[in-house]
């Protein structure tokens, strides 16, 4: 019997996977622009680290965690310590390692960005996978408004390098401890005159977290509460100032928003600016990136009362939108080397490695084929270049290189064709 992939778990092919390999690259590259250092997590976390983080009435928690005990759990162990999870995103775990290493004790002001699968018992859909896969960038030690804003210059430019011309920007703000109180009873008493128009998660969950109503797409849902009181005409004087420089920073680095406040996120840590990147493309899952500011996670995390700010985005679907909009990087030779004869072959591979020790992709048959074989199958690769060579070429020191895009072809020194080759993929 044939083993196949598990459900919602997928393998990414050759073809694919250099689109990945030029996402990450190129985050690595914008990411350390801006001062972020590279952090490695573990896939697995105690289930403590998300409920109490993500919060126990989400989804997340409530549905979609892989979750089991731990077989080598020891005696005494309250039932909640032995429970481990396959980490269901990135922001916790990266607050976790901050706190329990004590990295601000070292630096105060902590820049970071992981790279890595996750896993939620989710539907599986377009460009929702039960293990998928983000990249994430959080920022702690900062308050000010400038780093939320810089956060959001960030992921502008990331796009940008990557060729994109989607997605695009929404904002809100969710307040603070000291007006969100005030907006969560408002909002609860909007939601009890329509108790009945809600689902049943929403109508369960609502005297405990009512935003999460605002978060549902459920269709009932979403029609109860159109006309749902925004949490913008409920903020306190310092998240009015904040949220208004958030704005004014965007508009000055000429980076386009709009405002969206029933945006709340799916999870219960954020506060103040929160955001998500969308495109139009992608059919229901529109959030290609996502994030905000979650001041008392640190704390709620066991450390000190440190602010941050951040985002995840997901690789799937945006390697799906590069491929949509034409920018999927392909793998394809610098030098594909044709030969006619042994001798031929036998000149060619040390040449070969030498090329490729210089970093250069180069491809070469070892079974013998027809130079029109030869071609075809250098066509088809997507070489760059064909060099063209039998016994004649050899005797004479000079062979064909041809062009494949332009169909040009020009003899050139066999003796120099490692500099020359060098020299051409520098310029």
């Amino acid at each position: 019997m044939k083993v196949t992939a598990i459900k919602g778990f997928s393998d990414i092919f050759p073809g694919e996977v250099e689109t990945w390999q030029a996402v990450e690259a190129k985050a690595r590259q914008v990411f350390t622009a801006y001062h972020f250092a590279e952090i490695r997590i573990p896939i697995l976390e105690k289930t403590e680290l998300f409920s109490r983080s993500i919060g126990e009435t989400t989804d997340i928690v409530e549905k979609e965690m892989y979750t089991f005990e731990d077989r080598d759990s020891r005696a005494g162990e309250s039932a909640e310590a032995t429970r481990l999870t396959l980490r269901p995103e990135g922001t916790a775990c990266v607050v976790r390692a901050y706190v329990e290493s004590e990295m601000y004790k070292v630096e105060p002001v902590r820049k970071l960005y992981y790279m890595g699968a996750m896993f939620r018992r989710e539907r599986p859909q377009k460009g929702r996978m039960r293990q998928f896969h983000q990249i994430g960038a959080e920022a702690l030690g900062r308050a000010d408004p400038f780093i939320d804003a810089e956060i959001l210059l960030l992921l502008s430019d990331y796009f940008t390098a990557l060729g994109l011309t989607e997605p695009t920007l929404q904002i809100n703000s969710l307040g603070c401890a000291e007006c969100r109180p005030q907006y969560r009873e408002t909002l609860l008493a909007f939601l009890r005159q329509r108790h009945e128009s809600l689902c049943g998660n929403c109508q369960r969950r609502i005297e405990r977290n009512p935003l999460r109503a605002l978060d549902c797409k459920e269709p009932g849902c979403i029609h109860a509460t159109k006309e749902a009181p925004a949490i913008l005409d409920s903020l306190c004087a310092g998240c009015r100032e904040h949220f208004a420089a958030v704005q004014r920073l965007l508009r000055e680095t000429h980076v386009r928003f709009a405002l969206n406040p029933r945006m709340v996120r799916g999870l219960d840590y954020y506060c103040r600016t929160t955001f998500e990147w969308t495109t139009t493309q992608l059919g229901s899952q529109s959030a290609v990136a996502a994030g905000g500011r979650y001041d008392g996670l640190v704390e709620e995390l066991g450390g000190p009362s440190i602010p941050g700010v951040g985002f995840a985005l997901g690789v799937e679907r945006l390697t799906m939108l590069l491929r949509a909009q034409g920018n999927g990087a392909a793998a394809a030779p610098l030098l594909y080397i044709v030969w006619i004869g042994e001798r031929a072959r036998d000149w060619a591979f040390p040449v070969v490695h030498r090329l490729r020790r210089e970093g250069l992709t180069v491809e070469m048959e070892g079974e013998t084929r027809s130079m029109k074989s030869q071609m075809r199958r250098a066509d088809k690769l997507g070489a760059r270049l064909v060099l063209i060579v039998g016994g004649d070429e050899l005797d004479k020191g000079k062979a064909l290189l041809r062009d494949m895009a332009s169909k040009q072809q020009e003899e050139i020194d066999l003796a120099k064709i490692v500099a020359e080759l060098i020299s051409r993929k520098a310029g």
